[in-house]
C-alpha cells in the first residue's frame, strides 16, 4: 500500500475546488493527457471522468469514479484502465493551520496490477505519488485565493 503525504499551502476548501474539478484531473494526474466529467456531478459519490493516458502513438481511455466524497475532506476513487486492472486512490486533506495536510494512499484492487503488487511497484508509486502530490500543490497554490476552480 503506497501511502505519501504533502503539506499544501491551501485551505482545505480551496484545495477540494481543484479536486472538485474532474476537467482537472489530468493537471496534476501523473500520466493524464486529458479528462473529463463522462456521468453525474464530479465528485460526488457513483459520478465518473474519463481520461486518456498517450503512450507514445498510442492513447488508452480509462475512467475513474468515485467511491466515497466527503467534502472538502476525503475523497476516495476507483481508477479502471481497462486490461491492466482497478486501483484504489483514497485522498485525505486534514487541516493543518490555515493550510492542508494531503494524504493519498492507493493500492490495486483488481487485475494484473493487484496480481502483480511487489515492492518494485511500490516504489513506482511512491515516485508517482511525490510527482502528483507535487503538481496538485502547484495547481492549488497557483489559483488566486478564494477561487473557486471547479464546477
Amino acid at each position: 500500500m503506497a501511502v505519501r503525504h504533502q503539506l499544501i499551502e491551501r485551505s482545505p476548501e480551496a484545495l477540494w475546488a481543484v479536486l472538485a474539478d474532474g476537467s482537472r484531473y489530468a493537471d496534476w494526474v501523473v500520466g493524464t493527457a486529458h479528462s473529463r466529467p463522462v456521468d453525474g456531478n464530479w465528485p460526488e459519490v457513483g459520478s465518473a471522468i474519463e481520461y486518456t493516458v498517450r503512450l507514445g502513438p498510442w492513447d488508452l481511455v480509462g475512467h475513474t469514479v468515485v467511491r466515497h466524497s466527503f467534502p472538502p475532506r476525503e475523497l476516495e476513487l476507483e481508477v479502471d484502465s481497462g486490461r491492466l486492472g482497478t486501483v484504489r486512490i483514497a485522498i485525505e486533506v486534514r487541516s493543518w493551520g490555515e493550510d492542508s495536510l494531503v494524504i493519498v494512499d492507493e493500492h490495486p484492487l483488481r487485475g494484473p496490477a493487484g496480481r502483480l503488487h511487489n515492492a518494485g511497484l511500490e516504489f513506482l508509486l511512491q515516485l508517482r505519488h511525490r510527482s502528483m502530490l507535487s503538481r496538485l500543490a502547484a495547481v492549488a497554490e497557483n489559483a488566486p485565493h478564494g477561487a473557486h476552480t471547479g464546477p
